[in-house]
Protein backbone atom coordinates (compact mmCIF):
# COMPACT_ATOMS: atom_id res chain seq x y z
CA UNK A 1 0.00 0.00 0.00
CA UNK A 2 1.14 3.31 -1.23
CA UNK A 3 2.11 6.08 1.17
CA UNK A 4 -0.93 8.51 1.53
CA UNK A 5 -0.74 11.71 -0.10
CA UNK A 6 -3.35 14.48 0.13
CA UNK A 7 -5.69 15.20 2.43
CA UNK A 8 -6.06 12.45 5.71
CA UNK A 9 -8.16 13.15 9.05
CA UNK A 10 -6.82 12.36 12.24
CA UNK A 11 -9.33 11.26 14.77
CA UNK A 12 -10.09 9.66 17.89
CA UNK A 13 -11.76 6.83 19.81
CA UNK A 14 -12.11 9.23 22.54
CA UNK A 15 -10.84 12.61 24.17
CA UNK A 16 -7.12 12.51 25.10
CA UNK A 17 -5.96 9.57 23.27
CA UNK A 18 -2.53 11.29 21.57
CA UNK A 19 -4.33 12.78 18.63
CA UNK A 20 -1.79 15.65 18.63
CA UNK A 21 1.28 13.45 19.55
CA UNK A 22 0.46 11.10 16.13
CA UNK A 23 -0.75 14.01 14.26
CA UNK A 24 3.07 15.37 15.20
CA UNK A 25 4.61 11.60 14.58
CA UNK A 26 2.90 11.31 10.95
CA UNK A 27 4.04 15.25 10.12
CA UNK A 28 7.75 14.26 11.34
CA UNK A 29 7.75 11.08 9.23
CA UNK A 30 6.05 12.41 6.03
CA UNK A 31 8.89 15.85 6.30
CA UNK A 32 11.56 13.22 6.48
CA UNK A 33 10.24 11.35 3.63
CA UNK A 34 10.88 14.60 2.10
CA UNK A 35 7.12 15.41 1.94
CA UNK A 36 5.55 19.36 2.13
CA UNK A 37 3.15 18.88 4.85
CA UNK A 38 0.70 20.84 6.17
CA UNK A 39 -1.12 20.53 9.44
CA UNK A 40 -4.81 22.07 10.13
CA UNK A 41 -6.49 21.51 13.67
CA UNK A 42 -10.16 23.66 12.48
CA UNK A 43 -11.27 24.09 16.32
CA UNK A 44 -8.88 24.33 19.50
CA UNK A 45 -10.65 24.85 22.44
CA UNK A 46 -9.57 25.71 25.95
CA UNK A 47 -6.31 26.82 27.02
CA UNK A 48 -3.65 24.26 25.66
CA UNK A 49 -2.52 24.62 22.02
CA UNK A 50 -2.19 21.30 19.77
CA UNK A 51 -0.83 23.44 17.37
CA UNK A 52 2.54 24.67 19.33
CA UNK A 53 2.78 21.19 20.22
CA UNK A 54 3.09 19.86 16.72
CA UNK A 55 5.43 23.08 15.71
CA UNK A 56 7.57 22.05 18.50
CA UNK A 57 7.74 18.16 17.75
CA UNK A 58 7.34 17.76 13.84
CA UNK A 59 7.82 21.05 12.43
CA UNK A 60 5.71 20.66 9.20
CA UNK A 61 5.90 23.29 6.37
CA UNK A 62 2.31 24.87 7.84
CA UNK A 63 0.27 24.53 11.50
CA UNK A 64 -2.88 26.76 11.41
CA UNK A 65 -5.71 26.74 13.74
CA UNK A 66 -9.24 28.09 12.18
CA UNK A 67 -10.89 29.04 15.20
CA UNK A 68 -10.31 28.78 19.18
CA UNK A 69 -12.67 28.88 22.11
CA UNK A 70 -11.83 29.71 25.55
CA UNK A 71 -13.52 26.28 27.27
CA UNK A 72 -12.38 22.62 27.47
CA UNK A 73 -16.13 21.39 25.71
CA UNK A 74 -16.61 20.26 22.29
CA UNK A 75 -16.32 22.81 19.56
CA UNK A 76 -20.00 23.62 19.13
CA UNK A 77 -21.12 23.50 22.90
CA UNK A 78 -17.56 25.64 23.27
CA UNK A 79 -18.81 28.46 20.66
CA UNK A 80 -22.27 28.72 22.77
CA UNK A 81 -20.99 28.76 25.84
CA UNK A 82 -18.41 31.73 24.62
CA UNK A 83 -21.03 33.42 22.72
CA UNK A 84 -18.46 33.27 19.56
CA UNK A 85 -20.31 32.05 16.03
CA UNK A 86 -20.10 28.88 15.40
CA UNK A 87 -17.36 26.84 13.09
CA UNK A 88 -18.91 26.43 9.49
CA UNK A 89 -18.25 23.01 7.77
CA UNK A 90 -17.88 25.07 4.13
CA UNK A 91 -15.04 27.41 6.11
CA UNK A 92 -12.89 24.35 6.50
CA UNK A 93 -13.33 22.54 3.20
CA UNK A 94 -12.27 25.92 1.70
CA UNK A 95 -9.21 25.85 3.77
CA UNK A 96 -8.13 22.05 3.44
CA UNK A 97 -8.72 22.55 -0.38
CA UNK A 98 -6.82 26.48 -0.34
CA UNK A 99 -3.81 24.47 1.58
CA UNK A 100 -4.00 21.35 -0.28
CA UNK A 101 -2.56 23.37 -3.67
CA UNK A 102 0.55 23.74 -2.06
CA UNK A 103 1.60 20.93 0.04
CA UNK A 104 2.08 17.43 -0.79
CA UNK A 105 -0.21 15.84 2.78
CA UNK A 106 -2.63 17.97 4.32
CA UNK A 107 -3.45 16.51 8.01
CA UNK A 108 -6.32 17.90 9.52
CA UNK A 109 -6.64 16.86 13.60
CA UNK A 110 -10.39 16.71 14.92
CA UNK A 111 -11.10 17.56 18.16
CA UNK A 112 -12.30 14.76 20.73
CA UNK A 113 -14.24 11.46 18.69
CA UNK A 114 -15.71 11.18 15.53
CA UNK A 115 -18.94 12.09 15.72
CA UNK A 116 -18.41 14.93 18.44
CA UNK A 117 -20.02 17.97 17.22
CA UNK A 118 -17.59 20.35 15.86
CA UNK A 119 -19.96 23.09 14.19
CA UNK A 120 -23.63 23.74 13.32
CA UNK A 121 -24.83 19.90 11.99
CA UNK A 122 -21.10 18.43 11.55
CA UNK A 123 -18.59 16.32 12.31
CA UNK A 124 -15.20 15.15 11.61
CA UNK A 125 -17.10 12.33 10.05
CA UNK A 126 -18.88 14.87 7.54
CA UNK A 127 -15.91 16.58 6.51
CA UNK A 128 -13.97 13.47 5.82
CA UNK A 129 -16.63 12.52 3.57
CA UNK A 130 -17.00 15.96 1.76
CA UNK A 131 -12.98 16.31 0.92
CA UNK A 132 -13.51 12.41 0.14
CA UNK A 133 -10.36 11.73 2.58
CA UNK A 134 -9.11 8.73 4.70
CA UNK A 135 -9.22 8.82 8.09
CA UNK A 136 -6.57 8.25 10.87
CA UNK A 137 -7.94 6.42 13.88
CA UNK A 138 -6.25 7.09 16.86
CA UNK A 139 -7.12 4.86 19.86
CA UNK A 140 -5.81 4.01 23.44
CA UNK A 141 -4.42 0.18 24.40
CA UNK A 142 -6.06 0.33 27.65
CA UNK A 143 -9.35 -1.30 28.96
CA UNK A 144 -12.71 -0.12 27.15
CA UNK A 145 -10.56 0.89 23.81
CA UNK A 146 -12.45 -2.48 21.77
CA UNK A 147 -15.96 -1.16 21.79
CA UNK A 148 -14.85 2.20 21.58
CA UNK A 149 -12.60 1.12 18.39
CA UNK A 150 -15.03 -1.00 17.07
CA UNK A 151 -17.91 1.57 16.78
CA UNK A 152 -15.52 4.43 15.10
CA UNK A 153 -14.46 1.90 12.43
CA UNK A 154 -18.29 0.89 12.06
CA UNK A 155 -19.10 4.56 11.40
CA UNK A 156 -16.12 5.04 8.70
CA UNK A 157 -17.17 1.98 7.13
CA UNK A 158 -20.71 3.24 7.01
CA UNK A 159 -19.50 6.13 5.33
CA UNK A 160 -17.52 4.42 3.25
CA UNK A 161 -14.33 6.31 4.70
CA UNK A 162 -10.98 3.95 4.56
CA UNK A 163 -9.93 4.19 8.15
CA UNK A 164 -6.12 3.15 9.43
CA UNK A 165 -5.79 2.33 13.09
CA UNK A 166 -2.39 3.67 15.44
CA UNK A 167 -2.46 3.10 18.85
CA UNK A 168 -1.78 6.37 20.89
CA UNK A 169 0.44 5.52 23.60
CA UNK A 170 1.45 2.09 24.56
CA UNK A 171 2.70 1.81 28.28
CA UNK A 172 5.99 1.60 29.40
CA UNK A 173 5.27 -1.20 31.26
CA UNK A 174 1.91 -3.19 29.22
CA UNK A 175 0.09 -5.62 31.08
CA UNK A 176 -1.87 -8.43 30.31
CA UNK A 177 -5.20 -6.39 28.86
CA UNK A 178 -3.50 -4.38 26.50
CA UNK A 179 -1.35 -7.29 24.82
CA UNK A 180 -4.97 -9.07 24.75
CA UNK A 181 -6.38 -5.41 23.16
CA UNK A 182 -3.60 -5.59 20.37
CA UNK A 183 -4.77 -9.06 19.67
CA UNK A 184 -8.36 -8.48 19.87
CA UNK A 185 -8.23 -5.09 17.83
CA UNK A 186 -8.96 -7.79 14.64
CA UNK A 187 -8.03 -4.79 12.36
CA UNK A 188 -4.62 -4.08 10.74
CA UNK A 189 -2.31 -1.70 12.56
CA UNK A 190 -0.70 1.04 10.83
CA UNK A 191 1.24 2.63 13.97
CA UNK A 192 1.80 2.47 17.60
CA UNK A 193 3.50 5.30 19.27
CA UNK A 194 5.69 4.64 23.26
CA UNK A 195 3.98 6.15 26.09
CA UNK A 196 4.91 9.86 26.62
CA UNK A 197 6.72 10.50 23.08
CA UNK A 198 5.33 13.81 23.25
CA UNK A 199 7.61 14.44 25.71
CA UNK A 200 11.03 13.31 23.25
CA UNK A 201 13.23 15.97 22.91
CA UNK A 202 12.11 17.31 19.17
CA UNK A 203 14.95 16.36 17.50
CA UNK A 204 14.86 12.61 18.98
CA UNK A 205 10.87 12.73 18.13
CA UNK A 206 11.56 13.81 14.70
CA UNK A 207 14.15 10.76 13.84
CA UNK A 208 11.88 8.15 16.14
CA UNK A 209 8.83 8.90 14.19
CA UNK A 210 9.48 6.66 11.05
CA UNK A 211 9.74 3.43 13.37
CA UNK A 212 6.07 3.97 15.13
CA UNK A 213 4.99 3.67 11.97
CA UNK A 214 3.87 1.33 8.67
CA UNK A 215 4.90 2.85 5.33
CA UNK A 216 1.24 4.46 4.81
CA UNK A 217 2.13 6.46 7.14
CA UNK A 218 5.42 7.37 5.86
CA UNK A 219 7.48 5.05 8.26
CA UNK A 220 9.53 2.21 8.38
CA UNK A 221 7.91 -0.32 10.72
CA UNK A 222 6.08 -3.37 8.64
CA UNK A 223 4.01 -4.84 11.76
CA UNK A 224 3.81 -1.92 14.74
CA UNK A 225 2.60 -4.62 17.01
CA UNK A 226 5.98 -5.94 16.92
CA UNK A 227 6.97 -2.79 19.05
CA UNK A 228 5.11 -3.81 21.96
CA UNK A 229 7.57 -6.88 22.53
CA UNK A 230 10.70 -4.28 22.55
Amino acid sequence: MPPITGVAIVTGTDTGVGKTVATAAIAAAAMRAGMEVAVIKPAQTGDDSDESVVRELAAPTMVTTLVSYPDPLAPLAAARVAGLAPLELQTVIDAVARIAEDHDLVLVEGAGGLLVPMGPKWTVADLAQEVQAPAIVVARAALGTLNHTALTMEALRHREIQPYLIVGAWPAEPETVHFTNLEDFGLPLHGMLPERAGAMEPGVFRRSAPGWLTPTLYGSCDDPRELASE
